[in-house]
């Protein structure tokens, strides 16, 4: 029996800390604020990821630090980040 490899890949998203609203546990950056990793605007996250990576000035981040939808990344404190720290959320879809 021929043995078929599972489908995943990755969906990068960058922005900046200083893209997100509001302030203590509801500071979040919207999906739209974020650019692909093909340098477009995105417009959403995927549905359904089998997990999300999040990392903050290039520091991977636990995952009691955030939640995410198909149209927001929550950060609760991110608010009193730096607004020109980079962060890279990368989903993974199978």
């Amino acid at each position: 029996m021929p043995i078929t490899k599972p489908f995943i890949a990755g969906r990068r998203f960058t922005s900046t800390i200083g893209a997100g609203t509001g302030t203590g546990a509801t500071f979040a950056i919207a999906a739209t604020a974020f650019t692909t990793d093909t340098g477009a605007a995105a417009t959403v996250f995927p549905t359904s990821p089998a997990y999300y990576n999040l990392y903050i000035n290039a520091m991977l981040q636990t995952a009691d630090t955030s939640t995410a939808t198909t149209t927001t990344l929550t950060i609760p404190g991110g608010d009193v980040l730096d607004p020109a720290t980079p962060i890279i959320v990368e989903f993974i879809v199978t």
